[in-house]
C-alpha cells in the first residue's frame, strides 16, 4: 500500500509536466497492468498527456511498448481507467499514419469499436475521435474501421447521444472514414449513415456546429458515392439542406451518364422527377447539374416526369374541347 501511494504521488507530479512525464514513460508503461485502479487511471492519463503534444512524444509512448497492454484497459471494470486509456490511444492515433497503423496492427480498432459501443456520454468521445483519426489517414486504415463494424457505433452515437458535441464528433468521424473511395461511401450509405446525417443536420434542435459537421461529412461521402440508388435515396430525404442537395445533384450528374441501368432505376425511383422539382434558377450551378441529368433521357421522358406535365395535358384537353 505504501509503495502504491509513493507511485501515485510521483504520478501526480508527472501529470503536471508533460516533458517530465516523457522522461519517465519507461517507468510508467509497466504500471498499466497494475491491479490498483487509481494507479492505472493516473498512468493512462499521464501517457495521454505525453502523447498529445507531438509526434516525437507519441513515439516515446509507443516505444515504451504500451501496446497492446493499454488496449486491455478499455475493458477494465473501472470507468475512469477505460476513458483515460481511450484518450491515450486517441492522442497516439492522431499524429501520423504509421502510429495509427501500429494501433490497427495490435488489434486496436476492434477494441475501440467495442469501447464506443459499450460506453455512453463523454466516455464515448475519445473512442469516437480515435476511430475518426485512424480512418482519416488512408483508405486502408478506413477499411480496417469498416471491416471491424466501426460504422454502427458511430451511427448509434450520432442517433442516441443527447449532447451535440458528441454527435458532432460522430459526424466528423463518419465523414473521415467514408471520404476515401466509392466502396467506403457505399458502406456508409448501406449502414444508413447518410440518412442519419441528413436528419440530424436538418433538426432545429441541432447546434450550428453540429449542422456544419453533418453537412461537411455528407459532402465528403457524397463526393465519392457512385451508387445511384443511394444517391437517389439521399436526394429524396426529407429536410435535405440546400447546400447538401447541390452536392448530391452534382454527383448524380457525374454518375448518371455512365450508368445505363442506373438511368432506368433513377427514373423508376422518382429521382428524375425530384431533380426537376428543385428550384434550380437559370445561371446557377444547380441548374447546370439538373440539365446534365435531363440530357441523359429522351425529351418525352423528361416532359412526363416534369412537375408541369399534368398542367400541360389539361391545357391541351381544354384546347381540343
Amino acid at each position: 500500500a505504501a509503495r502504491v501511494q509513493v507511485q501515485q504521488e510521483r504520478l501526480n507530479r508527472l501529470l503536471g509536466d508533460a516533458l517530465l512525464a516523457a522522461a519517465h514513460v519507461a517507468y510508467l508503461a509497466p504500471l498499466i497492468v497494475s491491479p490498483d485502479a487509481k494507479l492505472k487511471r493516473q498512468v493512462c492519463a499521464a501517457l495521454g498527456q505525453v502523447a498529445k503534444h507531438s509526434v516525437d512524444l507519441a513515439e516515446v509512448v509507443v516505444e515504451a511498448e504500451v501496446f497492446p497492454s493499454i488496449l486491455m484497459c478499455l475493458k477494465d471494470v473501472d470507468g475512469y481507467v477505460r476513458k483515460h486509456a481511450a484518450t491515450a490511444i486517441r492522442e497516439v492515433a492522431k499524429h501520423t499514419p504509421e502510429l495509427a497503423q501500429l494501433i490497427v496492427s495490435n488489434g486496436g480498432v476492434a477494441a475501440l469499436v467495442d469501447y464506443v459501443d459499450e460506453s455512453e456520454s463523454n466516455n464515448r468521445l475519445p473512442g469516437i475521435m480515435a476511430l475518426g483519426y485512424i480512418g482519416a489517414f488512408s483508405e486502408t486504415l478506413a477499411t480496417a474501421v469498416v471491416a471491424a463494424d466501426g460504422i454502427a457505433p458511430l451511427y448509434n452515437a450520432l442517433s442516441e447521444e443527447p449532447e451535440d458535441h458528441i454527435k458532432s464528433a460522430s459526424a466528423w468521424s463518419l465523414g473521415q472514414i467514408g471520404r476515401h473511395t466509392p466502396d467506403h461511401a457505399k458502406a456508409m450509405a448501406d449502414a444508413g449513415a447518410l440518412a442519419r446525417l441528413v436528419a440530424v443536420g436538418a433538426s432545429r434542435r441541432s447546434s450550428d456546429d453540429l449542422r456544419s459537421k453533418c453537412a461537411r461529412a455528407l459532402r465528403f461521402i457524397i463526393e465519392k458515392l457512385t451508387d445511384l440508388r443511394a444517391l437517389d435515396r439521399t436526394l429524396q430525404e426529407p429536410g435535405l439542406p440546400p447546400e447538401v442537395c447541390k452536392f448530391v445533384v452534382h454527383q448524380i450528374s457525374k454518375v448518371l451518364p455512365n450508368d445505363p441501368q442506373g438511368r432506368h432505376d433513377f427514373v423508376a425511383g422518382g429521382g428524375l422527377a425530384a431533380c426537376q422539382a428543385l428550384d434550380a434558377q437559370s445561371g446557377t450551378a444547380l441548374k447546370e447539374y439538373v440539365d446534365v441529368i435531363k440530357s441523359c433521357y429522351p425529351e418525352e421522358i423528361v416532359q412526363y416526369y416534369s412537375p408541369t406535365y399534368a398542367t400541360t395535358l389539361l391545357e391541351k384537353l381544354e384546347v381540343t374541347a
